[in-house]
Parts: structure tokens; C-alpha cells; sequence
């Protein structure tokens, strides 16, 4: 299972990397996960990454910051369940406005994130 958190890890990164070189990826994506129930398929990804993390933690060198990613993993695809398509949908919106700048330092966040959890696993 640590093998498996280090592979998500450094995909994590690499997705990062590619929304850092191109903006416009990351709005394309923005854009797929916006039409019809596809929010929904976001979610469903997140609560299996937030089930991967709560498994593994136990046998990974820092247990607290897995288990930590896979409640705020879980609690994300909660969210996007509990909270209307639409109300998604316009936080998407406002997002797909924002000049590239903006976007690359959002893609700030998942290549910290694999960067810790790959130090973590």
C-alpha cells in the first residue's frame, strides 16, 4: 500500500507540473468535470483516493499526514454530494475566468501536496 501512496504521490506531481507548463490543460479539464454528472464522477475519485489514504496510513513513515489527506479527501467528496451541481458548477465558472497566473499558482497546491505525501508514505 505505500508503493501504491508513492505512485499517487508523484502523479499528483506530475499533473501539477503539466497544469504549471499549461494553463489551458487545466481549463480543459475544468471543463470536462463541469458538464452534466461528471462532478460526481470527481467525487467518486476522491472518496477511493480518501479510502486508499486511510487504509495505507497505518503502514506509512508519517501515519497522521495520510490519514489527514484521506479525511480531507473524504470530506471533499462529501461536499461535492451534500452541495448542488449548479452551486459546483459556478465555482468552476469563476475559476475557468481566471487569467493563466492564477491558475499555475492553484497548481501550486497539488504538487505540494504529492511532494509531502510522497516524503510522508
Amino acid at each position: 500500500m505505500v508503493t501504491l501512496i508513492k505512485i499517487l504521490a508523484v502523479a499528483m506531481m506530475l499533473i501539477a507540473v503539466v497544469y504549471l507548463s499549461r494553463p489551458g490543460f487545466m481549463r480543459g479539464v475544468m471543463e470536462f468535470f463541469r458538464q452534466g454528472w461528471r462532478i460526481y464522477f470527481a467525487a467518486a475519485i476522491r472518496l477511493i483516493l480518501a479510502v486508499i489514504f486511510l487504509l495505507a496510513a497505518s503502514q506509512c513513515r508519517h501515519p497522521r499526514i495520510v490519514a489527514a489527506f484521506g479525511i480531507i479527501f473524504l470530506i471533499s467528496a462529501v461536499i461535492i454530494f451534500i452541495i448542488s451541481a449548479g452551486k459546483i458548477r459556478a465555482v468552476l465558472d469563476g475559476l475557468l475566468k481566471q487569467p493563466p497566473f492564477v491558475l499555475r499558482i492553484i497548481a501550486l497546491v497539488p504538487l505540494a501536496v504529492g511532494a509531502l505525501l510522497l516524503y510522508a508514505a
